[in-house]
């Protein structure tokens, strides 16, 4: 596994070593002790996964402390634009960042805790694996409106839940909750 880059401060795009035969191919995605020689920290407490039609956004979606968490995400099936926004106060509060997964490139991100995570389908039932460093506390729960922060998602009419449309805009964000970094 490699680091191809860091999207925002703390925030990996990874690309895991890939093994091709005449059976198909096999992808490690985790590994304790490789991730450690690589500087990473992540003691995983959850995993699910969302399948989603072509045109769906899911987010701008994150916990806020004491139950926020680093959330490693990574495309099984189709592909996604998946989109980042730092929420941490500091230097980078506000920026955003995004790149695509797909099952064809197999890359994987890591994110830390105090960044909102989003996507949008670019294939029909795109296939997202997550996995959590603390377990999903619906109270904590909190999300920003995946259009008000300045990314141009590049879609006419998504298709977005009612739970979605109803988080707060960027710019009404109490940022308290986050830490300086």
């Amino acid at each position: 596994m490699n680091i191809v880059t860091e999207l925002l401060p703390d925030t990996f795009l990874l690309q895991p070593d890939r093994f091709d035969d005449m059976r198909g191919s096999f992808v490690k995605t985790y590994n304790e002790k490789l991730w450690s020689k690589l500087g990473i920290d992540f003691d995983m407490k959850e995993e699910y996964y969302s399948v989603s039609r072509k045109g769906v956004i899911r987010g701008m979606h994150f916990q806020i402390p004491p139950e926020d968490h680093k959330k490693m995400v990574y495309c099984l099936g189709g592909s996604v634009l998946d989109v980042l926004l730092d929420l941490r106060v500091g230097p980078n509060y506000g920026k955003f960042a995004s790149a695509v997964l797909s099952s064809e490139n197999r890359q994987v991100i890591l994110i830390p805790k105090g960044i909102a995570h989003g996507f949008l389908a670019l294939e029909e039932n795109s296939l997202m694996l997550y996995k959590t460093s603390t377990v999903h506390a619906p109270e904590f729960d909190r999300g920003i409106k995946w259009d008000s922060f300045g990314f141009e998602w590049s879609i006419e009419a998504p298709i977005i839940s009612a739970r979605d449309q109803q988080h707060p805009v960027f710019s009404e964000f109490d940022k308290s909750c986050f830490k300086k970094i």
